[in-house]
């Protein structure tokens, strides 16, 4: 029998579990959905398949939970679960399906016909288009309506008796079910408060998440813990099990190196990273857990060097683009939609996938158009009402139009240029160099070396945001650059970075300018404070000067610090790109550089997906060795 598997109409899926995703956000007992636009999902699709049969064959077809619908064949019709038999010759058989409460998706088993490649999905909006399916959804037990994570079963490194309770230490953040055993005989199944930190834990006030377990199963909802606290209970009187359930995506990278602290760093942003990973790109996996453009864009390109997973960058990107007529920006951010133009063009460096970058096209196209649609008359673009022009925590001056912003539109508009039809290229070509034009004009202050934030308000402030970006996007040529590293990037006059988010850019494009010394000090002073404090994930910030029960705060919320964050593992990308030196030099890696930074290493051995394949190099005082083979094999350490 053919294996099969459950098909549904491009982006249903995606959308359909993006919106459950965005919507289970729990912060003590109150459950808050995510706040913009949620794109929904078709209702009523037909999937149909032409068949030449030289024997008689019989197939079932089957719905998804809650579906109704029927099968054709040729002119007969019949309900989904019977089994169907058809006679030798051409046949064409149509699956018809509606579904209100989740994605229609059919399942066709049989050893001739079943569902797979060479189905096609009508909407009866447009032309129909090749069925989507992925390899996860192939037993016809288990639909697409959920995802059927796999479990690894957790038990407490330590209990403790502690504030008349119990607390149970896990030795790492879990993204888990609990399940409590207790007395049943006791009328009510035990309050369980969980923290990132043994603080938030026995903070049964202010901790995020409190439940109670099913009485029946003892399990408790799935939510992000490594601490459980049972106030009123003994250690002897519960048995507390975390079942930490996930998606498996095989990491492909291994990074080993003379340098301890760095082994220790890319190690523990690996377990930060995949914890984050699983239907989609997470920012963390306690606080929102909502898909967010910026965290993504990040997230695709740490993801290169580490799981080459392709599959979970292509629902990302599918689930924050959303449904048409596109209205609102990604998140509401007017930066996290030119970002978003900036992933699909990561996802192509990484893959080489032009099927892909052409399905999104027509999304990319129209997203550009929203954009351009709010230019002003310097051909700048600027906020609406309701668009949240975000860029970073930072001071900027934000009258009129922000430079960050034009930058991103600069490079958007190059990545639309490389990406379109021969037909749209010079469009977009025009489009760039005119507002390259304007930027010099308007924001570029020679007296101060630097782009200023805005040119409208008269204050010429500097931050380091646009200037950043001028570097990575190659907007200023290299004379500017080494100008703006002396002018901005080591000028204490202007305002530091303070987020981790936007300190990624500022480090990458100090590895551009070839500052890798001090990007290193960076990496192990900021990621190794983590650690020495018991980080055994990395946070959404770290401040060094804090002592450590302040740590958890932020956003004026005691624990509202992500202590498991999926950008604080971006020295996987820094380490692998610029410290081993591995970069693809065509998409999808088909030719590429190896060239390791001998000054920092004497011994290096890494493994990096590259496209499909591996790369394998290893370093021995000066002598280089690499191989480029399929995945898992090539050289022995």
């Amino acid at each position: 029998m053919s294996e099969s598997y459950w098909l549904w109409y491009p982006g249903d899926f995606e959308l359909y579990h993006a919106m459950k995703q965005n919507f289970s956000r729990v912060e003590r007992g109150c459950a808050w959905p995510a706040f913009w636009k949620s794109a929904g999902f078709r209702n009523r699709v037909a999937f149909r398949r032409a068949y030449e049969l030289d024997a008689e064959t019989g197939f079932t077809v089957y719905g998804v939970t809650g579906a109704q619908g029927y099968v054709q064949v040729d002119d007969a019709k019949h309900p989904f679960g019977e089994k169907i038999s058809v006679c030798p010759g051409s046949h064409t058989i149509s699956v018809h399906i509606a579904c209100i409460g989740c994605v229609p998706s059919i399942y066709v088993e049989g050893d001739v016909i079943c569902s797979g490649a060479g189905w096609m999905a009508d909407d009866f909006d447009g032309d129909p288009v090749p069925a989507a399916y992925n390899r996860y959804f192939t037993d016809p037990k288990w639909d697409p309506s959920e995802w059927k994570y796999a479990e690894k079963e957790y038990r407490p490194i330590a209990v403790e008796s502690v504030r008349g309770g119990a607390l149970y230490t896990f030795e790492t953040e879990l993204t888990a079910a609990l399940k409590i055993t207790w007395d049943k005989a006791k009328v009510e199944a035990p309050r369980v408060y969980l923290g990132e930190s043994r603080a938030e834990a026995l903070d049964t006030k202010n901790c995020y998440y409190h439940c109670q377990p099913d009485r029946n199963t003892g399990l408790c909802p799935r939510q992000a813990l490594r601490y459980a606290f049972l106030p009123g209970c003994a250690p002897e009187e519960c048995e507390v099990t975390a079942i930490h359930q996930y998606i498996d995506i095989p990491v492909k990278a291994a990074f080993s190196c003379d340098d301890e602290e760095l082994n220790r760093i890319f190690a523990v942003s690996a377990h930060t990273f995949m914890l984050c990973s699983g239907a989609f790109f997470l920012d963390g996996i306690k606080r929102d857990k909502w898909i967010w453009g910026g965290d993504a864009y990040q997230s695709l390109l740490v993801n290169r060097y580490l799981t080459g997973d392709r599959e979970i960058e292509k629902r990302t990107l599918i689930a924050l683009r959303g449904g048409d007529p596109v209205t609102t920006h990604v998140n509401t951010i007017l930066d996290y939609s030119l970002l978003w133009i900036l992933s699909v063009d990561a996802y192509f460096e990484s893959y080489g996938d032009r099927e892909f970058v052409d399905f999104l096209w027509p999304k990319m196209e129209s997203l550009m158009a929203l954009c351009f649609s709010q230019r002003e008359e310097h051909g700048f673009v600027v906020g609406r009402k309701r668009d949240w022009v975000f860029v970073d925590w930072a001071d900027f001056d934000r009258d009129g139009p922000l430079c960050a912003e034009q930058m991103l539109l600069c490079e958007a508009c190059r990545v639309m240029e490389k990406l379109a039809p021969r037909e749209r290229k010079a469009f977009y070509a025009k489009e760039r160099e005119s507002l390259l034009c304007q930027i010099e004009r308007f924001f570029w202050d020679e007296a101060q070396g630097a782009y200023v934030d805005s040119f409208t308000s008269g204050k010429r402030h500097v931050t380091r945001h646009a200037n950043i970006f001028a570097i990575l996007f190659g907007i200023a040529d290299e004379a500017r650059q080494r100008l703006l590293a002396r002018s901005v990037l080591f000028n204490s006059a202007v305002p530091a970075i303070t987020t981790p988010y936007f300190r990624f850019f500022e480090l990458e494009a100090l590895c551009r300018l070839g500052y890798l010394k001090e990007v290193l000090a960076e990496i192990k002073a900021y990621w190794c404070g983590m650690l020495k404090l018991g980080a055994v994930t990395f946070w959404e910030e770290y401040d060094p000067k804090k002592p450590l029960k302040a740590q958890y705060e932020m956003y004026g919320d005691p624990f509202g610090k992500s202590l498991c964050h999926a950008w604080a593992a971006s020295p996987i990308y820094l380490l692998a790109r610029y410290f081993a030196g591995v970069r693809a030099l065509t998409p999808g890696g088909e030719t590429y550089e190896a060239k390791p930074q001998t000054a920092f290493f004497e011994h290096l051995d890494c493994r990096f997906p590259m496209g499909e394949k591996q790369l394998h190099i290893q370093l021995n005082q000066g002598m280089l060795r690499e191989e480029l083979t399929e995945q898992g094999k090539g050289l022995t350490p």
